[in-house]
C-alpha cells in the first residue's frame, strides 16, 4: 500500500476481503451441520440429552484451549499463514468424520476435533488481519470480516433448512446435508492457500512465560475488564428462552435467531468505521454498555416487538463485542498480536462457562436475577475500563513550534489516523512504526 497516497489507507485491502470470504465459506459449512446437529445426535445416532450436553461443554472448552498455544506459535515464528491453514484445515478434516461414521462416538470426536480447529486459527488470522490492515481502517476492516463470517453464519441454516424441506427427514438426507457442507470447507481451504501470508517479526526461542512478560501493560489491565465482563456473558439460549416465556413458538425464535446474525451483518461494518473515527476504547464501553441495557430490556420486557427489538440491539452488541475488541487489542499489542488474541480468547472462554452455569443457576429461581446480575456486571466492567485505561494515557500535543518535536505529539507515527484511547504504533511489518535496522520497536505504555 502506497503511504503517500493520502486515500490508500482509507481503501479496504482485498486480502480482508479474501479472509472474510473463506470464514464466510467455513461457517456457511459448519452452520450447515451445527443447526442439525442436536436433533441427529440425539434422534439418529440415539444419544441422551445428557450426553449432548456433555459434548457441546467439551466442544466450547477445546474452541478455546489451543487459542494462546497458536497465538504464542505465531508470533514466536512471525508466521500467520501456516497456522491458520492448519486451524482451518484441522475444522475440515474432523467433517470427514461425519462421512465415514454415524455413530455417537464419531459424531462426538467431530464435534470436538472441529472445535479444536476452530481454537486454533483464530489468533493467528486475526493477526494477519490487523497486519493487512491500516490502523486507521483496522476497524472497518475488522467489521467486514465479522459481517462476512455472520453471513456465513446466517446461509448455512437456511440451506440445511432448504435440504431438509426438499427431500424430508431422514438419515440419508442427513448424510448428503454432511456432504454438501463438506464442499465449502474446502473451498475454503483452497481460497486461503492462495493468499500470501503478512509476516509479523519472529520472537524466536522466545518462551511462554518470557511472552507473557513482554505483552504490553495495557493489554494486561484489559482484561480485567474484559474478564468481568465475561462473567456477565451468558449464553443466548437464556435469551431464546425469555422469548420462549413471552410466548415465541420454536419456528418463530428459529427466526429471531435469524435475526440476530442478520443484524450482526448490517451493523458489524458501520461499527467499525464509527470506532476509527471516536477511538475503539468507546467502542468497546459502548459495547459493554448496550449489553447492559439488552439485560434492563429483558427484566421489563413484556410484549413480541419488545423481543425483537431486543435481538436486534443484541446483533449491533455481538458485532461490537466480536469484532472491535479484536481490534482495539491490535492496537495496544502492535508486537505480539496473535498471543495477545489468544490469551484474551483463553480467558474469556474460560469465564463463558461459570457465567452460563450461574446463569443456569440463577433462572430455576428468577429470570430476572439473571438479566439484573448482567447489567449489574456489565457497569462494573465500564468502570473498570474507564479507571484502567489500557489504552494508555492521552499524549498531549506540546505548544506549536516547539524546538525539536513533531507537531503531531511527539510521537512518530501518530498524526491525522490517531483517535483518542489507540495506539498508533506497530512492529508489524508493512505499517506505520515498523521498527527497521538500528530502530528500536515502540512499545505502548
Amino acid at each position: 500500500m502506497n503511504e503517500s497516497d493520502p486515500k490508500a489507507s482509507e481503501r479496504l485491502p482485498a486480502d480482508v476481503v479474501k479472509l472474510g470470504f473463506v470464514s464466510l465459506l467455513t461457517d456457511l459449512s459448519s452452520e450447515m451441520i451445527f443447526s442439525v446437529f442436536a436433533v441427529f445426535f440425539t434422534t439418529v445416532a440415539g444419544a441422551s440429552s445428557a450426553l449432548l450436553g456433555l459434548i457441546e461443554g467439551l466442544a466450547d472448552f477445546s474452541a478455546s484451549s489451543l487459542n494462546y498455544l497458536a497465538g504464542w506459535l505465531s508470533d514466536r515464528s512471525g508466521k500467520r499463514k501456516v497456522y491458520a491453514l492448519a486451524g482451518y484445515g484441522f475444522s475440515t478434516l474432523a467433517k470427514l468424520i461425519l462421512l465415514v461414521s454415524s455413530s455417537v462416538l464419531g459424531l462426538g470426536l467431530f464435534r470436538v476435533i472441529e472445535r479444536l480447529g476452530k481454537g486454533f486459527r483464530g489468533p493467528p488470522r486475526d493477526a494477519w488481519l490487523s497486519s493487512i490492515a491500516q490502523q486507521q481502517t483496522r476497524g472497518f476492516a475488522f467489521g467486514v470480516h465479522k459481517a462476512l463470517d455472520k453471513a456465513g453464519a446466517v446461509l448455512g441454516p437456511l440451506v440445511a433448512y432448504g435440504l431438509l424441506t426438499w427431500l424430508g427427514e431422514s438419515p440419508g438426507t442427513y448424510h448428503l446435508l454432511f456432504w454438501v457442507a463438506f464442499v465449502p470447507a474446502v473451498l475454503s481451504i483452497v481460497l486461503l492457500s492462495l493468499m500470501k501470508d503478512q509476516p509479523g517479526l519472529p520472537h524466536a526461542r522466545e518462551s511462554v512465560s518470557r511472552n507473557w512478560a513482554e505483552l504490553s501493560a495495557g493489554f494486561k489491565r484489559f482484561l480485567i475488564p474484559a474478564g468481568t465482563f465475561a462473567l456477565a456473558y451468558f449464553s443466548l439460549g437464556f435469551v431464546l428462552l425469555r422469548a420462549h416465556g413471552i410466548g415465541f413458538g420454536v419456528t418463530e425464535i428459529v427466526l429471531l435467531y435469524a435475526l440476530f446474525n442478520a443484524a450482526c451483518v448490517l451493523f458489524a461494518p458501520l461499527v467499525g468505521l464509527l470506532g476509527d473515527r471516536i477511538g475503539r476504547s468507546v467502542i468497546v464501553m459502548l459495547g459493554y454498555g448496550i449489553y447492559g441495557l439488552i439485560n434492563v430490556w429483558l427484566i421489563f420486557a413484556s410484549s413480541r416487538w419488545e423481543i425483537v427489538a431486543a435481538f436486534a440491539a443484541y446483533g449491533l452488541f455481538y458485532a461490537i463485542e466480536e469484532a472491535q475488541s479484536k481490534a482495539f487489542i491490535a492496537d495496544i499489542e502492535p508486537e505480539r498480536r496473535a498471543s495477545a488474541v489468544g490469551i484474551y480468547n483463553f480467558v474469556t472462554g474460560l469465564l463463558y462457562l461459570p457465567a452460563s452455569l450461574m446463569a443456569g443457576a440463577l433462572w430455576a429461581t428468577s429470570p430476572t436475577m439473571v438479566f439484573s446480575l448482567a447489567a449489574v456486571l456489565s457497569g462494573v466492567a465500564i468502570a473498570l475500563f474507564a479507571g484502567l485505561r489500557p489504552a494508555g494515557p492521552v499524549a498531549q500535543r506540546p505548544p506549536a513550534g516547539g524546538a525539536g518535536r513533531p507537531a503531531d505529539g511527539g510521537r512518530p507515527g501518530a498524526g491525522p489516523g490517531y483517535r483518542r484511547g489507540d495506539q498508533p504504533l506497530s512492529s508489524e511489518p508493512g505499517e506505520p512504526g515498523e521498527p527497521g535496522p538500528g530502530r528500536p520497536a515502540s512499545r505502548p505504555v
